[in-house]
């Protein structure tokens, strides 16, 4: 089990290159990867997110690369000489529009000008930086998941401590459901003969009438299936990829509780349906940090 939470940091430093590589993730109903990088590994943005997408199937993922290339190589400067030609173009028109202003427009000035002159290698990453790129990207994407996986560790040893404490709750509920019906018998009893002051009070109706709310407050159903959901989430729990799986089902829980508070027509079976009911709020909150 993963938790869909987690930090990852990875580093390359060797031959001049020092790189480092962030990933933080957060919960997300789908994947979705967002990188943040220098302009020389832009093209590589889509090749960053393929990687980090193998470890993940759901959540958002931010990742950070941030590096310093001190490597002593011969830089090749390129001229752009549509931007050359701009920047003297304007000149020589602002020479017209003030003829009574120094021209000191020379060669030097020109290529001081921003854009004019680009350092090649500045441009796209070599084989090497590429290298140092993912080598410090598989190594936070293995640190992301080591965190992930811890932590997903103790969302289910807290998930599974409130899953017993729900059967408990369920083994409660069944010791006092029966007692439902046979203390509505004697309250309808008494309360009859209180009414008749005396008069003999009909058992046949009295039964009919207590088979009728036995009937209409029966949740042995619904204990059943609560049971039966037990043991599929702990089941599921022994498994990788949960998420949906385990939502699916802590929906299926509240649904059955809702229906034995609404049935039980009892305080006692009312107050463990409630007690049932924040413990599977709990478990549903957990739940959604859940990959």
């Amino acid at each position: 089990m993963f938790s869909m939470t987690g930090y990852g940091r990875g580093e390359y430093k060797c031959g001049g290159i020092e790189l480092t590589v962030e990933i933080k993730t957060v919960n997300n109903r789908y994947l979705d990867a967002s990188v943040k990088c220098p302009r020389v590994f832009s093209s590589q943005e889509e090749a960053v997110r393929a990687v980090v997408r193998k470890g993940l199937t759901r959540g958002h993922a931010d990742i950070f690369i941030g590096f310093s290339d001190k490597r002593e190589r011969e830089k090749n400067l390129c001229l752009d000489e549509g931007a050359a030609k701009a920047y003297v173009s304007a000149a020589k028109r602002v020479r017209t529009l003030f003829p009574e202003i120094t021209d000191d427009i020379t060669v030097g000035a020109v290529m001081r000008f921003p854009e004019v002159l680009k350092s090649e290698d500045a441009a796209a990453a070599d084989d090497e930086l590429l290298s140092a790129l993912f080598s410090a990207l598989r190594t936070a994407c293995d640190n992301l998941n080591a965190m992930r996986a811890a932590e997903g560790e103790k969302l289910k040893t807290d998930m599974l401590s409130r899953m017993d404490t729900i059967e408990r709750l369920v083994a409660a509920i069944e010791t006092r459901a029966p007692a439902v019906a046979a203390n509505y018998r004697e309250k309808l009893t008494s309360k009859m003969k209180k009414i008749l002051e005396g008069v003999e009070v009909d058992e046949g109706r009295l039964l009919t009438e207590a088979a009728l709310f036995a009937d209409k407050c029966n949740i042995d159903e619904e204990l059943t299936r609560l049971h039966s959901h037990i043991l599929q989430f702990r089941e599921i729990c022994t498994q990788t990829l949960v998420g949906r799986k385990l939502d699916f089902l802590v929906q299926e829980f509240n649904r059955e509780c809702n229906t034995i508070c609404s049935k039980s027509n009892d305080l006692e079976v009312t107050r463990l349906g409630l007690e049932m009911k924040n413990e599977i709020e709990k478990i549903r909150e957990q739940v959604q940090n859940v990959e």
